[in-house]
C-alpha cells in the first residue's frame, strides 16, 4: 500500500518580514510565526506545506484560479477581501505603524501634509494612509519582496515613509538606525487564512484546526516565541 501524504498549497510572498516571515534561502522552505503557525495547522491536518510565493497582488487571484488552495500571508480580513475570498477565524491581531527616516521630526497624522507615504495596494496600510489629510500616496506590491521595496524607497529618499503593521515596524524601530516609528494607529486589524469561495470544507478544517492549537496553548507558544514584546491577542473560543 502506497503512503500518501495530504499537501496543503499557501500563497505568500517571499520577502524579508520577520518576525512574520523571513525571505526563503531556497524557495521552499520559510520561517518566521506565520510559517510556524502553519505548520502548526497543518499538523493537525495530517498535510505537509507547499508554498507557492507570488507578488502580494498575485495571491488572491491564485487562490481564485486554484494555484493555491489558501493565502496565509498578513491578510487583514478587509470587506473588499472578503469579497474575493472566503476568511477563516482570526490567528492574528495587528495595529498600524508609520515609519520615516530617523532625521524626520513628524511624530503625528497633523505633521504629514506634503509628504509621499508608501504602502502595499489594496491593503489595509494603503487604506490607513488614504485617511492622512494632505499626503500623496505610493503604492507597492508588483514584486516579491514588497516590505524590502518600501524600506529601501524611504531610505533613500523616494518617500519620505510608509505604513505597514506593527509587527514588522517593532524591529526595523529598533534595530535599524536610519529609521524611527513616527506613530501607531490603534486599528486591531484581525488576520485571516482565505480560500476560494464556497470552498467550505477547507475553511471549516481550517477553523477547527485553529481553535484547537489556540486552545492547547501552541499558537500562543509560536507567538510568544516570535514577538514577545506583543500580547497573544486570542482566546479560545473567541
Amino acid at each position: 500500500m502506497t503512503n500518501t501524504t495530504r499537501t496543503l498549497r499557501l500563497a505568500c510572498i517571499d520577502s524579508e518580514a520577520l518576525p512574520l516571515f523571513s525571505k526563503s534561502p531556497d524557495g521552499i522552505t520559510r520561517d518566521g510565526y506565520e510559517p510556524a503557525a502553519a505548520a502548526l495547522v497543518a499538523e493537525r491536518l495530517g498535510a505537509t506545506i507547499e508554498w507557492v510565493m507570488l507578488p502580494w497582488e498575485d495571491m488572491i487571484p491564485a487562490v481564485r484560479r486554484g494555484d493555491a488552495d489558501a493565502v496565509w500571508c498578513g491578510q487583514g480580513m478587509t470587506e473588499e477581501r472578503a469579497a474575493l475570498v472566503d476568511f477563516t477565524q482570526p490567528y492574528a491581531v495587528f495595529n498600524e505603524t508609520l515609519i520615516v527616516r530617523a532625521d524626520d521630526p513628524a511624530r503625528s497624522v497633523d505633521a504629514l501634509s506634503g509628504y509621499r507615504i508608501g504602502a502595499i495596494a489594496h491593503s489595509t496600510n494603503m487604506k490607513l494612509a488614504e485617511t492622512f489629510p494632505g499626503v500623496e500616496l505610493v503604492s507597492f506590491g508588483a514584486s516579491d519582496d514588497v516590505f524590502s521595496d518600501m524600506i529601501e524607497a524611504t531610505r533613500s529618499g523616494e518617500i519620505d515613509g510608509f505604513v505597514d503593521d506593527d509587527v514588522v515596524m517593532i524591529p526595523l524601530g529598533q534595530e535599524d538606525p536610519d529609521f524611527v516609528e513616527a506613530f501607531t494607529v490603534l486599528t486591531g486589524n484581525r488576520w485571516g487564512i482565505g480560500v476560494a469561495p464556497g470552498n467550505d470544507a477547507l475553511r471549516t478544517e481550517i477553523d477547527a484546526a485553529l481553535a484547537a492549537v489556540i486552545a492547547d496553548g501552541s499558537l500562543a507558544r509560536v507567538w510568544q516565541r516570535w514577538m514577545p514584546l506583543l500580547p497573544f491577542p486570542l482566546a479560545p473560543g473567541a
